[in-house]
């Protein structure tokens, strides 16, 4: 067999592998998906960037479709890997910039694939009404890498690909308005992936992909120490493959919530989360409904994400009045 011929039967295999065991989500899951996006909301709009007026440090992480076995390939190899994302972002508000920055990474590993994506986000805001109106861009670094060492051929492994990774650099970026009256509500509408950046090394392409989000902060007046906030997150990858989250927590004494999820056509899901100091600590379980999730052996039972935000205001002090009165009298 030779090295072309390897490499295209490597990648007829992920492709076939990916697509028989994510038939349901292979679109979707180009942009990592987590259950908990109302604290996540600048992965999917880049407006939000310095929005919330603090120095915030966000960590994720989503183990997804536990317990889902997956078989190698008939040929041979290893068996591919289910959806696994760790994210980390880091945004502030920027005073001279009229707006806030952001950077996120996010390590996506799905099927034979891994993803590793730097973004670079910048947010232009100006008071609207009663609350502000901000304009994101946003710069993507992504480089995304096969796994051929895992694949095999029907005559078992090729010597000459030996365990080499082919992987590919993309450019791409998105875009993004978002709105917000501070301890009411927000909407948010983006565009990801604006440049539908393509390898044909690696049979990857970007789906160009769409974001409507919004939430609502509601007090009940007969229980004021209880904050009831619905949101939701409609994305449409191509706008052929549509996917809607609807969510509601409820937050008490600024202490602590829990709720409930419901994903259209995958999973309902429990979220739970603690304030702490300056911390941010939440906890969520994806009990699937799809047939990837029918409490059988070999499916999946569940989806958990682990939730840390750290965040802190910087008050700058005003500086003195430098003026000096003349107490000199004029005759």
């Amino acid at each position: 067999m030779s090295v072309r011929m390897g490499i295209k039967l490597s990648k007829k295999l992920s492709l076939l592998v990916i697509a028989l065991g994510f038939s349901c989500a292979t679109m979707a899951q180009q942009e990592p998906q987590f259950s908990q996006y109302m604290f996540n909301r600048m992965s999917y709009n880049p407006g939000y960037a310095g929005s919330s007026g603090s120095i915030c440090a966000t960590v994720m992480y989503r183990n997804q479709w536990m317990g889902l076995k997956l078989d190698a390939p008939t040929t041979g190899g290893k068996a591919g890997s289910t959806p696994t994302d760790f994210l980390f972002n880091f945004d502030m508000p920027v005073k001279f910039l009229h707006g806030g920055i952001g950077l996120t990474f996010v390590n996506d590993n799905i099927g034979y694939h891994t993803n590793n994506l730097i973004a670079l986000d910048y947010a232009f805001r100006m008071f609207w009404g009663e609350g502000n109106l901000s304009a994101g861009v946003e710069v993507d670094l992504l480089n995304s890498s096969l796994d051929v060492g895992s694949l095999e051929g029907p005559d078992g492994p090729d010597p000459a690909l030996g365990n080499q990774n082919p992987s590919a650099m993309l450019i791409d970026g998105a875009v993004g308005l978002y709105y917000q009256v501070p301890g009411k509500y927000y909407l948010g509408l983006s565009v990801k992936n604006l440049l539908g950046a393509h390898s044909d090394e690696i049979v990857f392409t970007n789906a160009r992909t769409a974001y409507l989000m919004g939430g609502y902060d509601i007090t009940p007046a007969s229980a004021p120490s209880l904050r009831i906030r619905p949101s939701a997150l409609l994305k449409t990858a191509g706008f052929s493959y549509f996917q809607a989250d609807l969510t509601c927590l409820v937050d008490y004494r600024n202490a602590f919530w829990g709720g409930l999820g419901y994903r259209v056509q995958d999973a309902f899901y429990l979220l739970a989360g603690v304030h702490w100091k300056k911390f941010n600590i939440g906890l969520s379980y994806d009990i699937t409904t799809s047939n990837l999730g029918a409490y059988k052996p070999g499916r999946s039972f569940g989806s958990l994400e682990l939730y840390l935000k750290f965040a802190f205001k910087v008050v700058i002090p005003r500086k003195p009045d430098t003026r000096y009165g003349n107490t000199m009298l004029l005759d």
